[in-house]
């Protein structure tokens, strides 16, 4: 399973729209924003994207409660299972036990990926390219053997992504 990750989008809908079309097109079958969502359009392009999504309340986020119902919105650190696979999810990295296979997380707006204690640990960057002028969203791939992650960055003004492959095996269950 392939799944979009984003995260830190912030006021920048078109630089998200452009990530969640970018991972869309790299065969994303399900969406996750790792929180600081901020405006509203950006929870209407997720849903609009026609795959399955999730999206978890980051810091700046206390507005979209207005919008919840409308969403699939959920506070951390949240709990899920995709593609068998035991996940958590949370904006603020303050559950980094390695509780489940994967943590996804955001705030930091610096990707991150790697395993300790046999759980991956995976943070997208930032969309909004506050701290760097690059735009920055990953995809996780779930294998029975291994997570393949694909970090793509786009420069500031330009069209294409870059990519930068890892590849970490699964312990046995």
């Amino acid at each position: 399973m392939k799944i979009g990750l984003i995260s830190d989008t912030h006021t920048k809908v078109g630089r998200s729209q452009k990530a969640i079309d970018h991972l869309k097109r790299c065969g994303a079958e399900f969406l996750i924003h790792g929180g600081d969502i901020v405006k509203p359009a950006i929870l209407e392009q997720l849903k609009n994207s026609g795959l399955r999504y999730i999206a978890v309340y980051g810091n700046n986020d206390a507005h979209l409660h207005e919008v919840h119902d409308r969403y699939n919105l959920v506070q951390e650190p949240h709990y899920f299972t995709l593609s068998g696979t035991k996940c958590k999810l949370m904006h603020l990295p303050f559950y980094m036990s390695a509780d489940t296979e994967v943590v996804i997380f955001g705030h930091t707006h610096v990707f991150e990926c790697d395993v300790k204690n046999k759980t991956l640990f995976i943070n997208a960057g930032e969309v909004c390219a506050r701290e760097e002028p690059l735009s920055s969203c990953a995809m996780l791939e779930i294998t029975p053997t291994a997570f393949i992650v694909t970090r793509y960055t786009r420069a500031i003004g330009s069209k294409t992504f870059d990519a930068i492959h890892y590849t970490f095996e699964r312990s046995p269950k």
